[in-house]
This record gives structure tokens, C-alpha cells and sequence, in this order.
């Protein structure tokens, strides 16, 4: 494993005449948003943006649902996503028959989650926004996943994430780095989230990372770490917790599964893991194999754990995974510090504030 992660650190080194190259462009797009060479476009509703400057997993659907559940009872919230690695183009509104294939895994999650928000998918946001309005005019607030970076649309608040583990900070460009973004853009940022961190991270830890970010004056830093549900079935819905008696096989296909193998590490007796590439979509071969890797495990006290991403792709087989005991880990940002109630005071004030200001 160690030999892997060299070798690939290597190769990825070799590549930075095309990070540089990548980094160039990225500089050069920025410059022209800024002197308003290339123009953003403004809409009369307040809309919030969820992203990072890198690629990877730090955190950005979990936060997105964070927001739904925050406003949803007082607002007209809807969420508008790209839809990556879906299987159809342009704007689409979920609806009662939609599939990941449709929209992708995290709008489809955010449906599954959350029935009653209009949730849409689209490349293009400065022309999905217009569609989405027209198909929910009631719609008041919208989430942006995953647009950061996207600055053809000026949103009124943007959130930035970044995994304390892999700070963007002391990051490059891709592909020797994942930044794909410039670490200055965070500046443009209202709130900066440090996730993923040790739930015992300490106070002068917090403030050895802020100074190494540096907010700005008024720019706001949080800190939160995972904290994970009680597992459910992924047909049945029926709940099961991971013991110390269980031998787990953990079938992912993220970014980052990091967290989620220290988790089972301290969690389960033991674990084995059956691996995909981020945003994998799932074959009959791929669950026969799964089937066939759980069937090899020996121990009577055994379970399949998956992740909400991934359980909304395996969804399909619905037929098959009823009689197999797949269990899906619910998974949310946990603020630390005692902090969260700021955090949600901050977003509810800038609704607030964008609304009454309109009127």
C-alpha cells in the first residue's frame, strides 16, 4: 500500500508542467470575473453556494442537506445541482420516477431525503436557474451544489469546505495537486468550514488552522467533524446498529473513504472492503461480486455497510437487495466548539436580510 501511494505521488509530481498549465487558465478566468471583463449574472432571490477549491470529497452533500434541514420549514428552499455523471443533459426536475441515472447520486439522495423540496439538475446553472423558477415560482431560497467556482452566477453567500486533513492551504493545482481552483479565491468566500476534523480537536489547533487560512475581517470559520446515524436498510429501512460482534464489508464508491474505514476500524470486530471509483455506476456483475465477497466471510455476525451515495445507485437492484443485508450509514456534519448555532444564525440572517431589502 505504502509502495501504491509513492508511486502514485510520483507519477503525479511528473505531471506539474500540466498543473502549471491548468493553474495558468484558472488565473487568467478568475482575472476576467474580477474586472468584470466576463460578466456574473445576479438573481432576485437569495442563493447560496456550497463548494471547495478542490476536488474530492470535504463534505459538500452532507452540508447541503444541513441547509435543507435548517430551512426548510421557514422558507421556500429548492436545490439545484449539475447532476455529474448522470445519464441524460440538461435542466431536469426530479419527480415521483426519478432515477440516480436521471439527476446522479447526490441530487437523487437529496430527493430520497427530502421529498418535498424541488430538487434539479443542470450543466448550465445561469440557465437551469430561470427553468427551475418557472417549473417553482413559490421557490425562494436556492442551494447551489457544488458551484463555487462557478461564477457566471454572483450568489449572495458563498460557503467554501475544507478538509482539515487536506487543507487547501497547503495545496496545488491538479493534477499534482487537487486544487481546482486558486487558493486565494477563498477570499470570495463568506464562510469558510474546516471538515472532517478529530472530534477532540483542541482550541489551539482551531487556532493554529485559522491563522494558516487567514480570514478576512468579517469572513467567518467553522469547524466540524463527521458524525454518523444509526445504519438502516437499504430496502427495509429497518435499523441495525455496527458491534464489536459484527464483521463488516464495506462497499463504497467516494472520493474519500477515509473517515468511513477509521469509523468501522473502531466500530466493528472487523472489516473488509469491496472498492469503486467515486460516483461508480452499479452493475449485476458488480453485486454478484459483492454477494460472492460477503458469502467467502465466514463469521454468523456479519453486514454489508454502504454509503447514502452509493445506496441510491444500488437502488435499482431493490428485486435482489431486499433479501441481502445491506446496511446504508447516514452520515452529517457535527459543529464544534458550540458552534453551530452561530453557523445557522449567519445563513438566517442573510435570507432574512436579502428579503427584507427586496420588498
Amino acid at each position: 500500500m505504502n509502495f501504491n501511494f509513492y508511486l502514485l505521488k510520483s507519477f503525479r509530481i511528473l505531471l506539474f508542467p500540466f498543473s502549471l498549465l491548468y493553474g495558468l487558465v484558472v488565473i487568467i478566468r478568475n482575472y476576467l470575473f474580477d474586472k468584470n471583463i466576463i460578466k456574473s449574472v445576479s438573481f432576485n432571490l437569495p442563493i447560496i453556494t456550497v463548494g471547495n477549491l478542490s476536488v474530492g470529497g470535504t463534505g459538500k452533500s452532507p452540508m447541503v442537506e444541513y441547509l435543507l434541514k435548517l430551512l426548510k420549514d421557514q422558507y421556500k428552499v429548492a436545490t439545484l445541482s449539475r447532476g455529474y455523471k448522470r445519464k441524460t443533459k440538461g435542466y431536469a426536475l426530479a419527480h415521483a420516477e426519478t432515477t440516480a441515472l436521471e439527476i446522479g447520486d447526490e441530487p437523487m439522495q437529496f430527493h430520497l431525503k427530502f421529498p418535498a423540496i424541488p430538487v434539479a439538475v443542470g450543466e448550465e446553472r445561469i440557465v437551469a436557474i430561470p427553468q427551475l423558477l418557472h417549473d417553482r415560482p413559490e421557490t425562494n431560497v436556492i442551494i447551489l451544489d457544488d458551484a463555487f467556482q462557478h461564477r457566471s452566477i454572483n450568489a449572495g453567500f458563498n460557503i467554501v469546505l475544507t478538509e482539515c486533513g487536506n487543507l487547501f492551504t497547503r495545496d496545488f493545482f491538479v493534477p499534482t495537486g487537487d486544487l481546482r481552483d486558486q487558493r486565494s479565491s477563498y477570499k470570495r468566500a463568506n464562510v469558510i468550514v474546516v471538515t472532517k476534523c478529530p472530534p477532540g480537536l483542541t482550541g489551539e489547533e482551531k487556532i493554529k488552522i485559522k491563522n494558516e487560512i487567514r480570514p478576512l475581517p468579517g469572513q467567518e470559520v467553522f469547524f466540524t467533524s463527521i458524525s454518523y446515524g444509526q445504519p438502516y436498510h437499504i430496502i427495509s429501512k429497518e435499523e441495525r446498529p455496527v458491534t464489536l460482534d459484527d464483521e463488516v464489508l464495506l462497499v463504497c464508491g467516494i472520493a474519500n473513504p477515509r473517515p468511513l474505514k477509521n469509523y468501522l476500524v473502531q466500530q466493528a470486530k472487523t472489516y473488509d472492503q469491496h472498492s469503486f471509483s467515486d460516483h461508480h455506476i452499479f452493475t449485476i456483475d458488480d453485486l454478484d461480486e459483492i454477494r460472492k465477497k460477503f458469502t467467502e466471510i465466514s463469521a454468523e455476525q456479519k453486514m454489508i455497510v454502504t454509503t447514502e451515495k452509493d445506496a441510491v445507485r444500488l437502488m435499482k437492484f431493490s428485486g435482489v437487495l431486499i433479501d441481502m443485508p445491506v446496511f446504508v450509514l447516514p452520515i452529517e456534519h457535527h459543529f464544534l466548539f458550540s458552534e453551530g448555532m452561530r453557523f445557522d444564525s449567519i445563513v438566517n440572517t442573510f435570507i432574512e436580510t436579502f428579503l427584507r431589502d427586496k420588498q
